[in-house]
């Protein structure tokens, strides 16, 4: 077989094999996702349980002041007397209650939204998105598990759309805020900000956690390493995490550490991708 017969086999082997790696870490990330919501899954539970079980009892209060209130307005209308002053309190109550059920819907709604938002089905298709609210979501499933130790801080700056695979884009910022809530012992805050820069933007998730030890930074994006406890990390998020930002997303991403002060992450995504990977 001749030279030039060859040359285009090579590239069209090299191709395929490109096309099989990247859909390789598609469903790697998407694996690694869900057993991220996985290990989220107790906190979104227990943050839905809590208002259903509101909802619950008001509704058996509900319904014993509505019995109540059928009862008076049949006295009354037996007597053809005004209805009893009880009347007045029990319809207090039941508008009260209805204001109580409407917040729980109205949380419960939001962790659903925020769901969706995350697990969203058309996560390979690039599009514009708003990044803050990609952030809101994220942080909302990441709070149903750790907002009763961890604050959160927003410092949001005018960003534009920006061009990206949303879904993936999510993994990153849950893998990022999940850590920083998992690095801080007891107490402390995490931060997330975002400042445009030219062409790009620049999103930072900082925490008052313990710090990373000089001697792990070198291999804290390697696949596989993992600073935490048997069973509680896999050692892939970093790894996957700097792949959808810089290899998927042609952005960078890095860090600032000080042990016993904390951990900054610093990702900067460009605001509009390439043509040719659109094309792809």
């Amino acid at each position: 077989m001749s030279q030039e017969a060859v040359e285009p086999r090579l590239e069209n082997d090299a191709s395929i094999l490109r096309d099989e790696l990247e859909l390789a870490n598609r469903k790697l990330a998407e694996a690694h996702k869900m057993a991220s919501l996985g290990r989220l899954a107790a906190g979104i539970v227990h943050e839905i349980n809590t208002p259903i079980g509101s909802i619950l009892s008001n509704n058996q209060t509900i319904r014993r002041s509505i019995e109540l209130l059928q009862g008076i307005i049949r006295e009354a209308e037996a007597s053809k007397a005004p209805p009893a002053p009880k009347s007045a309190t029990l319809l207090q109550t039941l508008v009260s209650l209805t204001e109580i059920d409407q917040i729980a819907c109205e949380r419960i709604y939001g962790v659903i939204r925020s769901l969706k938002t995350f697990a969203r089905v058309n996560e390979s298709d690039l599009r514009k998105v708003n990044i803050h609210e990609l952030l809101e979501a994220t942080l909302k499933l990441a709070g149903c598990a750790y907002r009763r130790r961890v604050a959160v801080i927003t410092d949001f700056g005018e960003l534009p759309e920006v061009e990206c695979y949303p879904g993936l884009l999510s993994q990153v910022f849950l893998n990022l805020i999940v850590n920083a809530a998992q690095a801080i012992e007891g107490e402390g805050t995490v931060t997330v900000r975002t400042r445009p820069q030219e062409e790009w933007v620049h999103i930072s998730i900082a925490d008052t956690g313990m710090g990373i030890p000089p001697e792990v930074r070198p291999r804290i994006f390697s696949a596989g390493f993992t600073t935490k406890a048997l069973g509680e990390g896999t050692g892939l998020g970093l790894t996957i995490t700097r792949e959808i930002v810089v290899d998927t997303h042609g952005g960078t991403i890095d860090f600032d550490t000080e042990v016993g002060e904390g951990t900054t992450f610093n990702v900067r995504i460009p605001v509009r991708q390439p043509r040719e990977q659109e094309a792809g």
